[in-house]
């Protein structure tokens, strides 16, 4: 009976120490993600005209190697998209991973070194996509090579989408995952871009996780009038009463609106910041409409993102009129990018502008654009932010704010389908954007050592929210 036992005993512990996951050599691991990461940046998949081929044949060739089951879905010839999957015990719901594999396009006079060079100078590694989106590809791939060899058991399906055609042209990336291989990517939860840990003069300031979006939408203003001769002027000249249609729409407050994300966002800035800037973020979040109005109008000059959050917002970026110096021209136009806050009525939103603008010499008129739905906020009550606020204290020892993004993600398309997706990324210089590194800049470039910190960080975020008791 006593030898019977000590045979399970130790049949059992053998077979737990097989099951176990295995330590990380994360020294190694560093080597083989800057391998990676070089390799996805060197190659060039702007979009337009959009070619993610290499990348995505890259990808399929990592992930093939290691034995993690992998597809490639294609709408449209050259535009891929990989899902890989690795497989949990299906007790609880998928979690998926996604980064675009696309980027805006470049200007290569203006970049010091090579857009697509990768090239790694003064602890920075610098090339077009660095942290929009390869960061995340490369992130979301190392952790999915990572829980395979580690042998964690997983409790859910960890996911990983590569996606094409984010920057612009939806229908070949998430509309066509969305509308035609749902199944391949749904998920309880989703990882995806738009977050950051900003950093200023070296020290992070706090944790960004995009919980919310505005939704992109485009007006067309076009001014009517009489041609003439230059020499005469006339009041009823086109581009004086666009410019004036312009302005209006330009200066217009329109209502303030705020949500669980912007609401929890200024609440925790404020415990954070010194007490005049804390004062004003109490004010927005506050019962008195007239210094939350007081504060959106001192941060339309001092910081505009926190005004846009609040809001939805225009910004005139497109004028056309006239074609020679003489002559009045008898039409003009200009093309507003408006930002619409989640649930604000198009309807609506086009009646009160056009009260705005006031002139029936002025037709107001959406015009079409790559235009994400319309969604909530991601809740912040569930499992994974709470896996985040964990990690983020642990990683970078501070505070996680759910962010509104004034910008768009391909997370809209997901939340549409009832998945709670959030935006997390790497630490960042708040001194870059300004000196031209950022995102869509003339240049672009991540700090190595916050990328293998991400790489780590995301892994981890990943591993505990995925792994079997």
């Amino acid at each position: 009976m006593k030898t019977s036992i000590a045979g399970f005993l130790l049949i059992s512990t053998a077979g737990l120490i097989a099951q176990a996951p295995a330590a990380i050599d994360w020294a190694r691991v560093e080597g083989e993600t800057l391998q990676h990461f070089q390799a996805v940046v060197r190659l060039d998949t702007t979009d337009p005209p959009g070619n993610e081929r290499p990348a995505a044949e890259y990808l399929k060739q990592v992930l093939d190697r290691e034995g993690i089951p992998t597809r490639v879905f294609e709408s449209e010839p050259n535009r891929l998209n990989v899902v890989a999957r690795l497989k949990g015990n299906g007790s609880k719901r998928p979690l998926l991973m996604m980064g675009h594999t696309d980027t805006v396009n470049v200007d290569p006079a203006k970049w010091t070194f090579p857009p697509f060079s990768a090239t790694r100078d003064g602890g920075y590694i610098y090339g077009r996509g660095t942290v929009d989106d390869k960061d995340n590809v490369t992130a979301a791939l190392m952790t999915m090579l990572l829980l395979k060899r580690s042998n964690v058991p997983l409790a859910r399906d960890v996911i990983f989408l590569a996606e094409a055609g984010e920057e612009g042209t939806t229908r070949v990336g998430i509309q066509f995952m969305v509308k035609q291989h749902f199944a391949e990517i749904e998920a309880e939860y989703c990882l995806a871009e738009g977050g950051s840990v900003p950093r200023s003069g070296g020290s992070v300031r706090f944790a960004s996780v995009e919980t919310a979006e505005k939704i992109p939408r485009a007006i067309q203003l076009t001014a009517v009038g009489v041609a003439g001769h230059g020499s005469v002027p006339l009041e009823t000249n086109s581009v004086l009463t666009l410019s004036r249609a312009i302005t209006a729409a330009a200066t217009w407050k329109a209502p303030i609106q705020l949500s669980d994300t912007t609401r929890t966002y200024f609440t925790r800035l404020a415990a954070i910041s010194p007490p005049a800037e804390a004062a004003r973020y109490r004010a927005v979040v506050g019962n008195d409409p007239k210094a939350a109005q007081d504060a959106v109008d001192h941060f339309a000059k001092s910081d505009p993102r926190f005004a846009s959050m609040l809001r939805s917002s225009i910004s005139p970026t497109i004028i056309q009129g006239g074609y020679r110096v003489n002559v009045i021209p008898s039409e003009a136009k200009a093309t507003l990018d408006v930002r619409l806050m989640s649930g604000q009525d198009p309807d609506a939103f086009i009646v009160e502008l056009r009260k705005v603008i006031n002139d029936p010499a002025v037709r107001v008129a959406w015009i079409p654009r790559d235009v994400r739905p319309s969604t909530p906020s991601a809740r912040l009550d569930t499992e994974v932010f709470k896996v985040l606020e964990s990690a983020y204290a642990r990683f970078y020892d501070t505070t996680v704010l759910p962010t509104l993004s004034t910008g768009a993600t391909d997370m809209s398309y997901l939340r549409e389908k009832g998945v709670q997706c959030y935006g997390v990324g790497p630490a960042l210089d708040e001194e870059d954007g300004p000196k031209g590194f950022g995102a869509h800049s003339d240049q672009e470039r991540i700090l190595e050592t916050e990328l293998h910190k991400f790489v780590r960080f995301h892994y981890e975020v990943a591993r505990d929210l995925a792994r079997a008791n």
